[in-house]
Formats: structure tokens, C-alpha cells, sequence
């Protein structure tokens, strides 16, 4: 978990991405898929913590500059 801690956003993705690669190549035995689809969970989850992070962080800017206004992305 710690290591984790570390690891920056792009790090993450990147690893995720090889991740999932690997499923979808289908040549992993049954345990390893196993392995590699919950590290990729992992890998999601903090992903999705390091943009909501940065979207707090991004916010807070913004509610300093009264002439900024918020547009969500849907």
C-alpha cells in the first residue's frame, strides 16, 4: 500500500493499461488472470482517487478567481 502511495496518476494508468492488455491478449492461465484483475482493480480505484483529488484541488483554485465559472463534463 505504500508503494501505492508513490505511485503518480500517469505511473498508474500506464501500469493499468498493461494490465489489461494482458486480459484481453487471453494467453494468462486462470489464477494469473486472477491476480492481474484484481492489481487492475487496485490500479482503478486509485486512479479514480488521484482525479478526485485533483478535481477537489482544481475546484478550490477556482473558488479563489470569482471571474472562473465550473462546467461539468458530461
Amino acid at each position: 500500500m505504500e508503494e501505492e502511495k508513490k505511485l503518480g496518476f500517469e505511473e498508474a494508468m500506464a501500469e493499468l493499461e498493461a494490465l489489461v492488455q494482458k486480459l484481453d491478449d487471453g494467453e494468462l492461465g486462470l489464477e494469473e488472470s486472477l491476480e492481474v484483475y484484481e492489481r487492475a482493480v487496485e490500479l482503478r480505484d486509485l486512479c479514480r482517487q488521484r482525479l478526485e483529488e485533483y478535481d477537489r484541488r482544481v475546484r478550490k483554485l477556482i473558488d479563489k478567481d470569482e471571474d472562473l465559472e465550473v462546467e461539468d463534463f458530461d
